[in-house]
């Protein structure tokens, strides 16, 4: 696989992690303040786009926009899993499952030359 198609799926994953943690990770804190929540997030977001703006500026140079978002819905589903199961101790149950598979077969249509 060369650098410009590897680099959107490294780029994206690490943006992602920075993502769920911008929004979701304020979670398990419900005690604190909105007004410092929200650009505590923001900042953390900054991050995220510092890394989702060249993903997908490299990665348009090998895949459809189209593909790129399905890439990326299907990584953030991938972080958010592991996020939801280690950070916030939540189980995933069978139908989390079947959405993720459900979104796997999208991944493959998006990616399927016809």
């Amino acid at each position: 696989m060369t650098w410009p198609a590897l680099a959107p799926i490294i780029l994206l994953l690490c943006s992602n992690v920075f993502m769920t943690f911008a929004w979701y990770g304020q979670l398990k804190f419900p005690g604190t303040s909105l007004w410092l929540v929200i650009p505590i997030s923001w900042g953390i977001a900054f991050f995220e786009y510092c890394l989702a703006v060249p993903a997908n500026r490299i990665g348009y140079t090998v895949y459809s926009a189209a593909q790129l978002k399905t890439m990326q819905e299907v990584i953030t589903l991938a972080v958010f899993a592991v996020f939801s199961t280690l950070y916030l101790g939540e189980a995933l149950k069978w139908n989390h499952l079947v959405a993720f598979a459900l979104l796997g077969l999208a991944a493959f249509f998006a990616f399927h030359e016809f």
